[in-house]
């Protein structure tokens, strides 16, 4: 990659590089244009800065604040996904229950520690999981000058982790058709839609649960995304909504008809169990002035005046969801009044003229 990455970069002489993400181009991208005094920024994305599986989120399921001291708790995330993925050999595949996975984790890092550790694949990874937080944070303060950050919780995540780049929390632009909701006629049954992926850590299982708490006929419940991401997954969605009226899955659809499809949706509801940070799928949402129902993790309740652009409720509780789309749809009027006051106006050229700013100030 680096012979590479100077070749491409020297033949386009760029006054600046700004990185959206190193997990394709790795890090050897900042030595290489900074070997060539290249200035170089950065949009934080995600939490892959300190974070190996980029979410934040324990072996256990639970929110997670970063590696701990030792680092125990990263190599209990490798191994537990070691052994769900089907990684994982011999008496490792135990760490696919996390308790086991943290068991063997504190284990492995203190044999490590001790130097007993013999295994040369296990010695390789247990080092390289307890050295990954210090070498990106050297790389990233050394060579970034400036990074945006597009919620506050990110800019406070990065800095609580040992990254002291300049941080300006900028956030993003959506550029879609932003029409008023169509007027519903009189027996219309409101349309509750989630868009994204659907895998365990979306927490789509959750919105279903909450949705068979509701009414008989007092809402629809549209579900988009792919339905081959994870098969094992997707099926246990379709057994828990068997027999539900009201739940359909819709597949995908192309970015195309993004607006299309929420013109459709009289609310939308992401129940993430991890730190989602400001996703563009809520912006779209809030862009189409399609109230939302969201869990009450910071990297979306940035957005969120409750009440007025929608609601938040306990991350991972489906009961709690229930209440939450119970309300909605049983307080006359309430859809249409806050289909009426949520909105979300900054454009991607709003964005880019902030970015810009960025760059003129360092």
């Amino acid at each position: 990659m680096r012979d590479v990455l100077e070749e491409v970069l020297t033949e386009l002489k760029p006054d600046i590089v700004h990185v959206t993400h190193l997990i394709n181009h790795t890090s050897v991208l900042l030595e290489v244009a900074g070997k060539l005094q290249i200035p170089v920024y950065t949009t934080f994305t995600d939490f892959f800065g300190f974070c190996f599986n980029n979410k934040l989120e324990a072996a256990n399921g639970d929110l997670c604040a970063g590696p701990s001291t030792s680092r125990s708790n990263c190599v209990a995330c490798y191994l537990k996904d070691s052994a769900q993925n089907g990684h994982a050999n011999g008496w490792l595949k135990k760490a696919a229950i996390p308790t086991a996975a943290n068991i063997i984790a504190r284990g492995m890092v203190g044999t490590h520690k001790a130097g007993l550790l013999k295994n040369g694949y296990l010695q390789g990874m247990v080092e390289d999981l307890i050295r990954r937080p210090e070498t990106l944070s050297y790389l990233y303060n050394m060579y970034y000058k400036g990074a945006v950050a597009p919620t506050a919780f990110l800019k406070k995540s990065y800095e609580n982790n040992g990254i002291n780049v300049p941080m300006t929390k900028i956030w993003f632009g959506i550029d879609i058709d932003r029409q008023p909701k169509p007027e519903r006629s009189s027996l219309h049954i409101p349309v509750i839609g989630y868009i994204g992926q659907i895998a365990p850590h979306k927490g789509t299982d959750t919105l279903i649960e909450a949705f068979k708490q509701l009414p008989k006929n007092s809402a629809q419940l549209k579900i988009y995304g792919p339905t081959d991401q994870s098969p094992s997954y997707m099926e246990e969605l379709r057994k828990l909504s068997e027999g539900v009226e009201g739940v359909s899955f819709m597949g995908t659809f192309e970015q195309s008809r993004t607006a299309e499809v929420f013109s459709d949706l009289d609310l939308f509801v992401i129940p993430s169990r991890w730190y989602e940070n400001s996703p563009l799928v809520l912006l779209n949402s809030l862009a189409t002035h399609t109230p939302v129902v969201v869990s009450d993790v910071e990297g979306m309740t940035e957005f969120l005046t409750e009440g007025e652009n929608g609601y938040s409720f306990k991350r991972g509780n489906a009961d709690d969801l229930a209440k939450r789309l119970a309300h909605i749809l049983q307080t006359p009027g309430l859809l249409r009044k806050l289909s009426t006051t949520t909105e979300y106006l900054r454009t991607t050229e709003v964005m880019a003229k902030e970015t810009f700013n960025l760059y003129q100030q360092h």
